[in-house]
Order: C-alpha cells, then sequence, then structure tokens
C-alpha cells in the first residue's frame, strides 16, 4: 500500500479558518474558538477525503527569519507588530482573538496525536519544503500560500492543494495545472516570483515585470541565469524597457532566489508522522474539549481518524 503523506501549513489554514468561521464560535467562557473548530473541520475533512497515512503539522518557529531579512530588509517588514533585539523572532501582526487560539490548537493537536514540526530560525514552508523533497511516497501539501507551488513535482509525486474560498473547495495544483495558470514548473514558480514580487511578503520584485512578463521571460530564456545572461547579448529579444528594469535590478535579483526560494535541508528531530487512529492522549483531549467547547468539530476529526483505511 502506497504510504501518502500530507503537510499542513499551519498558520496559513488556521488564519483561513479565522477568516471563514464566525467570531460568534465561542468556548463556554465567551472566548472565540472559530479557528479552532474551523481548523479541526479543514483537517477532519481532509483526512475524509484524501485518507493520507501520515500528515504533519508544520508550523512556524520564526515566521520572518533573521537570514532572509539580512539579505531583503524589507522581508514581511509591514507585518511586525514588535521588533526583537535579543535574537528572538519578532512579533507579528496578528488579530488579537486569534492570538489566544493559536495555544489551543497546538495543545489540540499534541493531545490527539498529530505530529508539529518546527525548526529554530526557519518558516513553516521550509519545513514542508524538507519533508517534501525527502518523502519516498505522494506527498500533498495543504496551504494558502502560492510560495509552495515551487516543491510541485509530478516525478516525486509532490502536489499542492489549495484553498480557492476560505476553508471551502481545494484546488489541486500538479505541473499540468501550474502550467496552464501561470505558464512555469515548479522550480521556475520560485523565479516567476522574484521578478514579479510579492506585495504581501514586501517582496518588490522587479519594477515594470508583471506575471505575465516573468513567465514570458523565463519561457524564452529557460529560467533567471538565462534571463540574466540575455542581458550581456544585445541581440537577445528583450525590450529596451525589460533591459532596462532588469539592470537596475541586479543588486535585488543576486539575493532575492535565496529569500524566496525554499530550504530543503532544515534539521528537524525524529518523528513518527502515522495518523493516529485514537487520541495520544484522551484525559488531556477531554479537558481541552470542556474548557474550550471543541464539539461537534473534535468529535468530525476523531471519526475521521477513526474510519481512515490502514
Amino acid at each position: 500500500m502506497t504510504r501518502s503523506l500530507m503537510l499542513l501549513d499551519t498558520a496559513s489554514l488556521y488564519f483561513r479558518a479565522y477568516y471563514g468561521v464566525p467570531e460568534s464560535v465561542r468556548a463556554p467562557d465567551g472566548t472565540p474558538v472559530n479557528a479552532v473548530r474551523g481548523l479541526l473541520d479543514f483537517i477532519a475533512r481532509l483526512v475524509r477525503d484524501h485518507r493520507p497515512h501520515a500528515l504533519v503539522a508544520c508550523m512556524d518557529a520564526d515566521w520572518r527569519p533573521h537570514w532572509r531579512v539580512e539579505l531583503i530588509p524589507s522581508y514581511k517588514a509591514h507585518r511586525v507588530a514588535e521588533e526583537t533585539t535579543a535574537g528572538d523572532p519578532d512579533v507579528e501582526q496578528v488579530p488579537d482573538t486569534l492570538t489566544p487560539q493559536v495555544p489551543v490548537i497546538e495543545q489540540v493537536l499534541d493531545a490527539l496525536g498529530i505530529t508539529r514540526l518546527g525548526a529554530a530560525g526557519f518558516e513553516a514552508d521550509d519545513v514542508i519544503g524538507t519533508l517534501a523533497t525527502k518523502a519516498a511516497g505522494p506527498v500533498d501539501i495543504v496551504t494558502g500560500d502560492r510560495d509552495l507551488f515551487q516543491l510541485i513535482d509530478d516525478g516525486r509525486r509532490v502536489r499542492v492543494l489549495y484553498p480557492v474560498r476560505g476553508m471551502g473547495d481545494l484546488a489541486a495544483f500538479d505541473e499540468s495545472a501550474l502550467r496552464d495558470k501561470y505558464g512555469v514548473d515548479g522550480p521556475g514558480y520560485a523565479e516567476l516570483a522574484v521578478l514579479r514580487g510579492d506585495p504581501s511578503d514586501g517582496l518588490p520584485g522587479v519594477p515594470g515585470i508583471g506575471e505575465k512578463t516573468a513567465a514570458t521571460l523565463l519561457e524564452r530564456f529557460g529560467d533567471l541565469t538565462g534571463i540574466l545572461t540575455a542581458l550581456d547579448d544585445p541581440m537577445a529579444k528583450i525590450t529596451r524597457s525589460q533591459r532596462a528594469r532588469l539592470e537596475a535590478a541586479l543588486p535585488y535579483l543576486a539575493v532575492a532566489p535565496t529569500v524566496v526560494r525554499v530550504a530543503t535541508e532544515v534539521p528537524l528531530p525524529d518523528h513518527d508522522a502515522t495518523l493516529p487512529r485514537t487520541p495520544r492522549d484522551p484525559a488531556a483531549l477531554d479537558a481541552l474539549a470542556g474548557r474550550w467547547g471543541l464539539g461537534s468539530a473534535l468529535e468530525r476529526l476523531l471519526t475521521a481518524l477513526e474510519e481512515r483505511p490502514g
């Protein structure tokens, strides 16, 4: 039997749950638990519909790693709520009613026995990149972040499941779907992102080079290296304005690929990602369910875990 692995971009998904489930969903004491319950329901649906053998909830141990910021200081800078000076991760802007839900999510996942993994100095994307490139079987990456499209690889059976409406429908992206939408393959998507930029991550891109132009240049010259090599060829098929914009952006293009590409050699602890059929800590889970009013959402996940095929 094929042992499939599912990797959750956990923060991306609980943010979507938070905005997709009404804040009127609350614990007995009135505390909002919309992100908690929304995420549990989403995981239940993933387990039921896709039947992974193993699942890892990948975490941001550092949502804005210093080594990325050193290369591009604007990286996620607009999302910083408080800068730290002791080498700890900066504090990210998070809605006040979401912040207290994150530890509850972590505690519930731990009590269920669903593996959580993060690595100091790295984002969840980097954990996902490491696990996906080392996996022996098929991998489904579940994320609302297009950056992870760069990991799509039909040869290694790695695809992305991308929520297209809140926590509703999922679009499955393999190489064919990626090419149809963006005109590039997985590695090409990282270079497309470098050229196009991403305001949500504070990446400026090359001014005047949008997504379609970037895809055209990558198709014409093969990759970013090919584009930069073509700048030295006066006969290369690059317009005067494109050439000027690319040349002006050379300092950015020298460092941006390192920032945009997910790491694939992150040191991770030994772990067993096999999905449990029954909770690891039933007493702790019962206490959490009562304290936070997790009710039917938790029951649906427990049922999905119990009924998943061996």
